[in-house]
């Protein structure tokens, strides 16, 4: 199979995944700006998993922009990824109807450790073939390595403070919106 048709494989998947969060946000019943405020924690967790799925988007482009030849081990790796992103709508949807109870938000959590170590997994399946590219831009990849430790730490965290683990889950996503540029760069330079 070509990188062209995986990716537009995923690309499918992931704008499958935003529609159903976005159709999930049930419309206020009231005509005025207070009829909000009940759906407010709905659309607080959705302006978040949509950040995280835009970052996954973003950076599985580039990934597979550096990646070579695509294998059966990696086809697997990324149903295995994208599973994990499609239960963004669920979690998601349960933590903000239950304006980010302990159980939600502690699922919410476990997704987005899972998705996390499917990316490094999809990762390391593109680099083992040979993507030189995609090994030489992620180097020691501190993002990477430090985002699970702190989604779990926020998994922990929500059993005493949901609010902690969101501003945990909060922060992750931040940090991962800030353009990493390594993967990009060393495409341009590759082409020149």
């Amino acid at each position: 199979m070509g990188r062209n048709r995986l990716e537009a494989f995923s690309d499918g998947v992931i704008a499958i995944i935003i529609t159903i969060m976005v159709i999930e946000m049930k419309v206020p019943h009231g005509e005025n700006m207070a009829a909000l405020l009940p759906v407010l924690p709905v659309f607080l967790s959705y302006i978040m998993s949509f950040i995280y799925v835009g970052i996954y988007w973003n950076n599985h482009h580039n990934m597979l922009q550096a990646s070579g030849k695509i294998t059966g081990s990696i086809l697997w790796a990324n149903l295995h990824l994208l599973f994990w992103l499609s239960l963004f709508p669920f979690v998601t949807s349960w933590m903000g109807e239950n304006h980010f109870a302990t159980a939600p938000t502690e699922l919410y959590g476990v997704v987005l450790f899972m998705a996390a170590i499917a990316y490094f997994i999809l990762q390391q399946r593109i680099i083992a073939p040979g993507a030189p590219t995609l090994r030489r831009a992620i180097g020691r990849d501190w993002k990477g390595k430090v985002s699970p430790i702190f989604y779990f730490i926020g998994i922990i965290s929500a059993q005493w403070s949901p609010t902690g683990a969101k501003l945990i889950y909060l922060g992750l996503a931040f940090l991962w919106l800030i353009p990493d540029r390594r993967i990009e760069s060393l495409l341009i330079d590759s082409k020149e």
